[in-house]
């Protein structure tokens, strides 16, 4: 507003992941999730609404592909990510109606640092990709995919290959999924920061 004098678009980007298995958690472990992935979108939504509804301009909201498809060890984020996709659904006509469109974005697997960031929110600079390297896409491939969705008003956009393959699965054989990650509970039953964030 100072820059330009005005807003067009806002993105609403708060999140990380508390991760574990249900008895290693506690409800205080939800909260804390629940208060960045889905709080921390809403006050970013109602900070920039007023200049945004003036110029008629665009709400983006990053979802997940985990707002879609809920895998083991991980319902706090889970949990958060169906949240926000609920959100965007539920204001979409709502702000519609006032000129103003959302576009959620539902990314997989893309370069960040959220992986490197334990229940409590502390960043490990050392910790080590868990997801294989072809697996997860570049932050700048994301970063066109999504301004681009953004650009055209896109209702939603999922991003990765890998995240439109697990969108698909839980639309239509959510069997075929269910059957996968009853395996992956079974596998591992924990994950991957459970010991250093617990």
């Amino acid at each position: 507003m100072r820059q330009w004098e005005k807003l067009d678009v806002v993105i609403a980007n708060a999140g990380f992941g508390v991760v574990g298995p249900l008895k290693k958690l506690s409800v205080e472990d939800y909260r804390r999730q629940f208060e960045t992935n889905v709080f921390g979108v809403l006050r970013t939504i109602y900070a920039a609404l007023p200049e945004i509804e003036k110029n008629k301009g665009n709400i983006a909201i990053i979802g997940s592909v985990s707002g879609w498809a809920a895998s083991p060890s991980a319902s706090p984020y889970n949990m958060s990510k169906f949240a926000v996709r609920a959100l965007a659904n539920a204001i979409t006509p709502e702000l519609r109606l006032s000129g103003v469109r959302v576009t959620l974005i539902s990314p997989g697997f893309v370069v960040s640092d959220i992986r490197r960031v334990d229940n409590q929110g502390k960043f490990h600079e050392g910790a080590k990709e868990p997801i294989p390297a072809w697996l997860v896409m570049s932050t700048d491939k994301a970063v066109r995919q999504i301004l681009r969705a953004i650009a055209r008003g896109k209702r939603e956009t999922i991003i990765t290959g890998h995240g439109k393959a697990l969108v698909f699965l839980e639309r239509f054989m959510p069997w075929m999924l269910r059957a996968v990650f009853r395996r992956m509970a079974a596998g591992r039953g924990g994950y991957r920061r459970e010991a250093k964030s617990s």
